[in-house]
């Protein structure tokens, strides 16, 4: 029953916006190669010539693969500038322009270095979705209150027991909301990369069926791609639920 309270918001929301849609397309005569209904773009699922489920494990390995890795580097990353105030220096400027760089103008290249498939995609994604999980979690690690700190060390406190008790538990909020932002850069970054160069996936579906005009398996395939995004976002909140929940709960 708590969780039906928590979500029902969320899943009227989501039902409304399908019968706005509907009520648009219907009432406003539209053809359907301008807009379908939605019911239109789910028949397309019961169709095999789209292969639905190869497309969509591929866009599903894409984006979570470069999230995660995404993930393992920002956050490491931002745990050794916390160790190194002097790679900090020499590092993050680096990062940073780096960042600057239009990853879309990074995608063809990376298909040259790493071929067509889903490892430059997946690196696509990881180049996007990267910089603010390390700008939040860096941030994170550094907002330490200095009465804290001063406290623990004079309690003799070991540098790496200030950090696993004190820093990265007051990081967690930090982490994960970059975490929860990146979710998005992710899913955007592998969809660039399969519409400059791919043979598979949910992005390289749509190129395809937009040649003949079939804009009931578009917006299917935007529907399976917003999925995948919820999906991830999901397992995000549950992981921060456990996390931080359960730190709060200890302390």
């Amino acid at each position: 029953m708590q969780v039906v309270k928590r979500w029902w918001p969320a899943a009227v929301a989501h039902l409304g916006l399908l019968l706005a849609w509907h009520v648009t397309v219907v009432l406003g005569d539209l053809p359907d190669f301008v807009m379908p209904t939605p019911l239109e773009a789910l028949r397309t699922i019961a169709e095999p010539h789209y292969q639905w489920l190869k497309h969509t494990w591929v866009t599903t390995l894409e984006v979570f693969g470069g999230y995660a890795l995404a993930v393992v580097v920002g956050v490491g990353l931002a745990i050794l500038f916390t160790w190194s105030e002097a790679l900090q220096r020499f590092v993050m400027p680096l990062v940073v322009t780096l960042n600057m760089v239009p990853k879309v103008a990074m995608a063809p290249l990376f298909i040259v270095w790493l071929s067509y498939g889903i490892v430059p995609n997946m690196v696509i994604a990881f180049t996007i979705c990267f910089f603010p999980i390390l700008i939040t979690t860096a941030r994170g690690l550094k907002e330490v209150e200095p009465e804290l700190l001063d406290l623990v060390r004079a309690l003799r406190a070991t540098r790496l027991q200030i950090f696993t008790k004190i820093q990265l538990p007051g990081a967690l909020p930090y982490i994960f909301s970059g975490m929860k932002i990146a979710v998005v850069f992710a899913v955007a970054g592998a969809i660039v990369g399969e519409f400059i160069g791919s043979s598979e996936g949910l992005g390289f579906l749509m190129l395809s069926v937009q040649g003949v005009l079939d804009t009931a398996g578009m917006f299917m395939a935007v529907i399976l791609i917003s999925l995948i995004g919820i999906a991830l976002y999901g397992l995000v909140l549950l992981l921060e639920r456990v996390m931080v929940v359960s730190d709060a709960r200890m302390e």
